[in-house]
């Protein structure tokens, strides 16, 4: 190996992260966003935003990033005018020689999609490639045990995590999260052209995504509980449906009418 080859992760870098309602990407909302730039040789350049996504603020989400829905509406800037700014900060400088990180990306890109349709009527653009730490340590050491939250990854691979659950403490954990991997990992990650990186990304997550569904309907076959093996069977379905798209996911299963 050439240790002097440059590495993707040596910069440009964008990273976002997203804190929203809950855990719908079709139906659920941005709370609150940031957006980051790394340029080599420059302290990184974060913007964030506070939305007033328009819905109540479920006291379970609350409790994860700390925003309820009144102050959401009264410090919180219009969800429409918010979810423009993101995706035309994304579309200014993510390109395909700047790759934009996003932890989980298929969650947070597939919800910041849905905001663009339903504030701008347009669907997000993908402007270059995108890079998951998630999906690229569940790659390379794919057999590890134990949990695999942002959290729980800076601290396996010694990264610096400050203020949890916020957007922009978890878009810079993410970047430097993002970083090790490549700088461990040089020959499977580091090294690798973002474009191709983009796509490996898509043929792991479905890997990845299909066996979690496999799982789902063991479990199914282990309970006796008619409506948990139910439950458990209609999610893996739609976890098979999205894992054909990666970072956006597919639209959700269709549903069947009776008598149709």
């Amino acid at each position: 190996m050439n240790d002097s080859a440059t590495s993707w992760a040596d910069g440009p870098l964008l990273a976002l992260d997203l804190e929203t309602t809950g855990t719908d990407t079709a139906t659920d909302r941005i709370v609150t966003a940031t957006f980051i730039s790394v340029t080599p040789g420059n302290p990184a350049n974060p913007t964030s935003w506070l939305a007033d996504p328009g819905v109540e603020i479920p006291a379970e989400s609350t409790e994860v990033h700390g925003i309820d829905t009144e102050h959401a509406r009264t410090h919180g800037r219009p969800a429409g005018t918010v979810v423009a700014e993101i995706t035309e900060a994304l579309a200014a400088q993510w390109s395909p020689t700047t790759p934009l990180i996003a932890f989980n990306a298929s969650f947070d890109l597939s919800l910041l999609d849905a905001e663009s349709r339903r504030h701008l009527g347009t669907a997000l653009p993908l402007g270059g490639p995108v890079i998951d730490p998630l999906c690229m340590d569940r790659h390379v050491d794919r057999y590890r045990k134990g949990k695999r939250t942002l959290a729980a990854l800076c601290e396996h691979h010694r990264v610096k995590a400050e203020e949890a659950h916020t957007s922009a403490g978890d878009a810079i954990a993410a970047a430097r999260l993002a970083w090790r991997l490549a700088k461990s990992y040089p020959e499977q990650l580091g090294l690798v052209e973002p474009r191709v990186l983009h796509e490996q990304q898509v043929e792991w997550y479905r890997a990845q995504t299909r066996s979690f569904a496999g799982y789902l309907d063991k479990q199914a076959g282990r309970t006796d509980d008619a409506a948990e093996a139910e439950r458990l069977r209609t999610r893996a379905a739609q976890v098979r449906v999205d894992a054909e798209g990666w970072p956006l996911r597919q639209q959700e299963l269709p549903t069947t009418n009776a008598g149709v």
